[in-house]
C-alpha cells in the first residue's frame, strides 16, 4: 500500500507539472523606434535645420495618420514613451485635453503618433518610462570639474578619436521619401545592433589613465545603465495576461531595449517591419 501510495503521489507531481501555468504567457511587445519628429538636437545624432521636416504639413500629417492606422492593426492595449515618470500629471492632463477636442498636438512623436492612435484604441493613458543613467561616483565628480584637464582631455575625445570612420551612421532619407521610410531604416534589425557598437567605440576606449576605464564607466552610466532603467520602467506598468504593449522611443535605444525583450521571460518581442510596410 505504501509503494502505491507513493506511485500515486509521483503521477499527480508528473500530471502537475505538465499543467501550464497560469499568467506564464509572455506580454507582446512592440517597439517603434522613431527619430525625433521636433528636431530637438539634443541627442548624439544632429540634424542640420536645412535638413529637417515640418511633420505638421498637410502631407506629414496625412502619412502619420497612415502610419497610426498600420500600427493599430498590432492593437496595442498599453502605450509607453519616451518622456520621465516625473512628467506623468502633465502627458496625462495634455492625453485628457486632445480626448476632448481641446488641444492640438504638437511636433513630438509622443503626441503625433502615441496620442493618436491611444486615442483610436480606447486607452486612457499613456505612460512615461524614460530616465537618465546614473554615473559610478568617479565619473561624476569627472563630470562636475569641466576645468579639469581630464575633463578637456575626455570631453575632445568625442569629437578626436581615431575610430570616427567605423562610426554607423545611416544617411536621412525622411525628407527626400518620408517618414515611414525613415522609419523602415531605424527598425531594421541589423542597423539597430550596428548603432550599439558606436558606444563600444570612440569615448569608450578613453582612458585618463592606463586602465582605469574612464570612458568604459562613463558609456555604463550614460547608455546602459539608462536604458536598464527604462526597461525597469516599462516592468512597473500594470499588465495583464491579455495586454499588449506598444513602445515609442528614439531609435537609438532600441540596440538594448530590444535585446532586454528578447532576453526577458516576461515579454515577447514583435517584429515591427510588419507593421511598416
Amino acid at each position: 500500500m505504501k509503494k502505491l501510495f507513493c506511485k500515486i503521489l509521483l503521477l499527480l507531481g508528473i500530471s502537475i507539472l505538465a499543467l501550464p501555468v497560469v499568467g506564464q504567457d509572455r506580454i507582446p511587445v512592440l517597439t517603434l523606434g522613431t527619430f525625433h519628429f521636433n528636431f530637438p538636437n539634443l541627442d548624439r545624432v544632429q540634424v542640420a535645420e536645412a535638413d529637417q521636416i515640418d511633420v505638421l504639413m498637410p502631407k506629414y500629417q496625412a502619412e502619420i495618420g497612415n502610419l497610426v492606422t498600420k500600427l493599430a492593426e498590432f492593437k496595442p492595449t498599453v502605450i509607453v514613451i519616451e518622456r520621465q515618470p516625473k512628467m506623468q500629471n502633465r502627458i496625462d492632463s495634455l492625453y485628457r485635453l486632445y480626448l476632448a477636442g481641446k488641444y492640438e498636438l504638437k511636433r513630438g512623436e509622443e503626441e503625433q503618433i502615441g496620442f493618436r492612435l491611444a486615442k483610436m484604441m480606447g486607452i486612457s493613458k499613456l505612460y512615461c518610462v524614460d530616465e537618465w543613467g546614473e554615473h559610478y561616483t568617479r565619473i561624476a565628480n569627472l563630470m562636475d570639474r569641466e576645468d579639469s584637464e581630464e575633463y578637456k582631455g575626455f570631453e575632445r575625445s568625442f569629437e578626436e578619436h581615431a575610430d570616427s570612420a567605423m562610426v554607423f551612421d545611416p544617411e536621412d532619407v525622411f525628407k527626400e521619401k518620408g517618414i515611414i521610410a525613415e522609419l523602415k531604416v531605424l527598425n531594421k534589425r541589423e542597423n539597430i545592433q550596428k548603432s550599439l557598437g558606436n558606444y563600444l567605440i570612440g569615448p569608450f576606449k578613453y582612458e585618463s589613465s592606463p586602465y582605469d576605464y574612464t570612458g568604459v564607466d562613463f558609456e555604463s552610466g550614460r547608455w546602459f545603465n539608462r536604458n536598464l532603467r527604462i526597461f525597469r520602467n516599462i516592468q512597473r506598468v500594470p499588465v495583464r495576461s491579455a495586454d499588449r504593449i506598444l513602445v515609442i522611443f528614439g531609435a537609438g535605444h532600441l540596440n538594448l531595449l530590444n535585446y532586454f525583450f528578447e532576453c526577458s521571460p516576461e515579454y515577447h518581442l514583435v517584429d515591427t517591419s510588419q507593421y511598416l510596410e
